[in-house]
């Protein structure tokens, strides 16, 4: 009798602490947008991510996937349509979202992120420029696609919004 009672007992501890966690954890999966415009972090599964890099000798924090791989933007892409397509598109893998709503940051950003459906699918755009990555970076914090052929270049946390007028960037992409 006193090993059932035992059982029962931690039976309904178990139970009471599945119950908890359940009930505790009420985030959402979309982010907000601050007071300032910017992107507020998310506990969802964040599929950008920041980190100190040095860029064409300077140092920024830039964008990355959850894998740590650096994001990069493409010149010839609109706010809504990519260039970058077919045989692009695999050597510029798009970043792209599996789930419904805003992706998730996992920390504040000071732009804005959202999804543009395009012919890549549900592409992630950081201030309306869509995200890729690159397939010449074999490991995180590697930003080996910066500049090249003078139209691809590192997102920073920084990058402007898409139709705002900017300077050209330079070899850095940062205007430096």
């Amino acid at each position: 009798m006193f090993t059932l009672r035992r059982a029962f007992l931690g039976m309904s501890m178990l139970l009471v602490a599945l119950i908890a966690v359940a009930c505790g954890s009420t985030s959402s999966t979309s982010t907000g947008s601050s007071s300032s415009g910017g992107t507020t972090p998310s506990s969802s599964a964040a599929i950008i991510k920041t980190t100190p890099a040095t860029v064409s000798g300077q140092s920024v924090t830039i964008l990355t996937n959850a894998q740590g791989m650096t994001l990069y933007y493409f010149k010839p892409d609109t706010a809504t349509t990519s260039a970058c397509t077919g045989t692009c598109a695999s050597n510029w893998p798009p970043l792209v979202s599996t789930s419904s709503g805003s992706p998730a940051s996992a920390s504040a950003l000071p732009g804005t992120l959202s999804v543009v459906t395009d012919a890549n699918g549900q592409q992630v755009e950081y201030n309306g420029h869509l995200l890729y990555t690159f397939t010449g970076d074999t490991a995180p914090g590697q930003t080996n696609g910066e500049g090249i052929k003078g139209v691809w270049f590192v997102a920073s946390t920084t990058l402007s919004v898409q139709g705002t007028p900017q300077a050209t960037p330079t070899r850095s992409g940062y205007g430096y």
